[in-house]
């Protein structure tokens, strides 16, 4: 179906920043690199606007350029410079989204892929091994430092300009919806690292935000906490907030010491002081150390658990 130049200059109004336009006459690497830069940082967006003409009648085969019978095609500064410029955006976007993968795997296959896909716009190619190969190179002598994303985006670009060609013609095009499915994988595999970074910076701060916010409820409270342990040491106040629950447990505890108590000096609970002093009695006879020298380790250790009893029972009737 032929183009129409009236609907290429609306999708370059309405979504030429994503590429709408270029979407509409077939340029997909066009349309994947101006949604990935959105525009060509804008500026290409704006650049776009003088080449529309030719481009529809490119892509209604009324267009071809005269020079493309070369075999291969003419030295463009201009795309060398976008080849550089985006090869170092892509290492940099690799350089913070995947910061776990090693930086001299991510950081040279990130700058080939934006060298490749720059030399891919329009009727143009390169050799993505030659391109691949110059960023890995590059990138193993610079060690994979970050400065390193310049020398190996000029080492791509110059190994992309050495080895271009035009792309062979004739070739079957892909309907729209296979063409649109693979933009769409090529975007998501651009921009998932970028989001899970994002996601997990916004983790992060959330929960600096929330330690900042227990930090300042604690300093507002520390006045308060001041004053009420004063309060206990000069005996106005029975325990301080942060023991009330321990204090709560301390006659339930007292009455377990006083029921072991009990067990220990073979009494039920509630005895008469007579009995706790007649049984104390029989039982330090029959345990005293000095009766028991066969057995003395158990002994001690039962004369001196009648003593605690004894002590817990009747220490506070006395």
């Amino acid at each position: 179906m032929a183009k129409r130049l009236l609907v290429a200059y609306g999708l370059w109004v309405l979504g030429g920043p994503l590429g709408l336009h270029h979407i509409y006459l077939g340029r997909d690497s066009h349309a994947l690199l101006w949604m990935l830069t959105l525009g060509g940082f804008g500026g290409g967006w704006l650049w776009d606007f003088w080449h529309l003409p030719g481009w529809v009648a490119a892509a209604n085969g009324t267009g071809v350029p005269g020079d493309r019978g070369r075999t291969v095609p003419a030295l463009s500064p201009l795309r060398l410079a976008g080849q550089v410029m985006v090869g170092i955006y892509f290492g940099l976007v690799a350089a913070l989204g995947l910061p776990w993968v090693p930086a001299l795997l991510a950081q040279p296959l990130a700058v080939g892929l934006g060298v490749q896909l720059v030399s891919s716009v329009g009727d143009q190619t390169a050799e993505a091994p030659s391109i691949l190969a110059a960023a890995f190179l590059a990138s193993l002598l610079f060690q994979g430092r970050a400065l390193a994303v310049l020398p190996t985006s000029l080492a791509a670009s110059i190994a992309a300009q050495r080895h271009r060609r035009y792309k062979p013609c004739g070739m079957p095009r892909p309907r729209l919806a296979g063409r649109l499915y693979h933009l769409g994988l090529a975007c998501l595999a651009f921009a998932a690292p970028l989001a899970c970074r994002g996601v997990f910076g916004a983790v992060g701060v959330l929960g600096t935000l929330s330690a900042l916010l227990r930090a300042a409820t604690e300093l507002l409270l520390l006045p308060l906490r001041a004053s009420w342990l004063l309060a206990e040491v000069l005996g106005f106040a029975g325990g301080s907030p942060a023991r009330e629950h321990g204090a709560s447990f301390e006659p339930s505890s007292r009455s377990e010491r006083q029921q072991r108590a009990y067990e220990v000096l073979g009494l039920p609970a509630g005895s008469s002081t007579e009995d706790v002093h007649r049984s104390y009695r029989e039982l330090v006879k029959v345990w005293h150390p000095d009766h028991n020298r066969h057995r003395a380790e158990e002994a001690e250790r039962r004369f001196i658990e009648l003593q605690e009893a004894y002590e817990e029972l009747a220490g506070p009737r006395r």
